[in-house]
């Protein structure tokens, strides 16, 4: 992963542990004061919001213990591949998007981070600029052609 994407886990792990865990504690003692815990919604809500936050917290332990970062700095820009920001063309319908190739855990689509185990990025990586590249899309097939790479 990018160390972008490590320090935005590690602060949000960070977050879990420090503030959310405590919060969740202090609201479950608060329920447990209103008596019977059978018939009560904010304790059991209290207590499904614990189970999430103990989940996360575990997720994000075993990501970050076996993450590697990968410095984009040293790599080169003639091939896509892992941290580069590709510009590509959609030869159907000329229209251009940028994506970079991030890990799983830092996609995010809506901000043009794709995933390496994305069908768009599984196609672009090892391919030079000018190359056509065919993926196999939920709106069918798309082609491709790539515009520029750049290593952030």
């Amino acid at each position: 992963m990018s160390q972008a994407g490590y320090d935005r886990l590690q602060a949000e792990l960070k977050q879990l542990k420090s503030v959310d865990r405590h919060e969740v504690i202090k609201a479950i003692a608060e329920a447990r004061e209103h008596g019977d815990l059978s018939e009560n919604a904010e304790y059991h809500a209290a207590r499904e919001r614990q189970s999430f936050i103990e989940g996360r917290v575990g997720e994000l332990e075993d990501v970050i213990s076996r993450s590697e970062v990968i410095d984009t700095s040293k790599l080169s820009g003639e091939t896509v591949t892992f941290g580069a920001r590709v510009r590509v063309a959609d030869e159907d319908t000329d229209e251009e998007t940028d994506y970079t190739i991030v890990g799983p855990y830092e996609a995010d689509i809506n901000a043009g981070l794709i995933s390496t185990l994305s069908p768009i990025a599984k196609a672009l990586i090892g391919k030079r600029v000018g190359d056509s590249v065919e993926v196999a899309t939920p709106r069918g097939a798309k082609s491709l052609e790539i515009l520029s790479i750049e290593i952030a």
